[in-house]
């Protein structure tokens, strides 16, 4: 299986620097990507909707709300990070959440408001953080500990990637 399909815009590389405006970006991408993920879904036809972006992936409607789902969890796991000591977060089976009938059956509206709301408030709690709280870690099973600021570059990537599978099924990807 070719990788630039699975990860159209790359795998995810963390910038360790510390740098301030690396942060931003990513602040900046995860208050604006409502808009590019809805732009994105605009595009698609109730065809492309049950279209996977590659043979043995998601259909675009999983991936939209596959989306929903896993950017609820970010932001439970901000919450958790800032408000307990090195927590321990639970895990999901993505795959198994994208295979229940919801993912199949639900139209997309509901999860593209739901991501539109969640990263309102999400952008708002992280453009008001001191810069301290971005060396705040939460504890991944698989990944071990994590800072705030490596989930924070790691959901605005993850939001890129989803966008590219959705323009590779709409055929606009660059």
């Amino acid at each position: 299986m070719s990788d630039a399909l699975r990860y159209p815009v790359g795998r995810f590389v963390f910038d360790e620097s510390g740098d301030t405006s690396v942060r931003r970006d990513a602040i900046s991408t995860i208050r604006q990507f409502p808009q590019t993920l809805r732009a994105a879904a605009a595009s698609l036809s109730e065809a492309q909707l049950a279209t996977p972006y590659r043979e043995g992936g998601w259909t675009a409607r999983q991936v939209i709300h596959h989306v929903a789902d896993s950017h609820v969890n970010a932001y439970v796991r901000t919450r958790w990070l800032l408000t307990e000591d090195r927590p321990d977060l639970k895990a999901y089976d993505e795959k198994a959440w994208a295979e229940l009938p919801d993912a199949a059956l639900t139209p997309i509206e509901p999860s593209l408001a739901l991501v539109e709301a969640l990263h309102q408030r999400w952008a708002t709690l992280l453009e008001a953080l001191p810069d301290e709280a971005f060396a705040r870690e939460i504890v991944h099973p698989e990944r071990g500990p994590m800072t705030l600021d490596k989930l924070v570059q790691m959901y605005a990537w993850h939001g890129r990637h989803h966008v590219a599978h959705l323009q590779i099924v709409a055929g606009t990807q660059a």
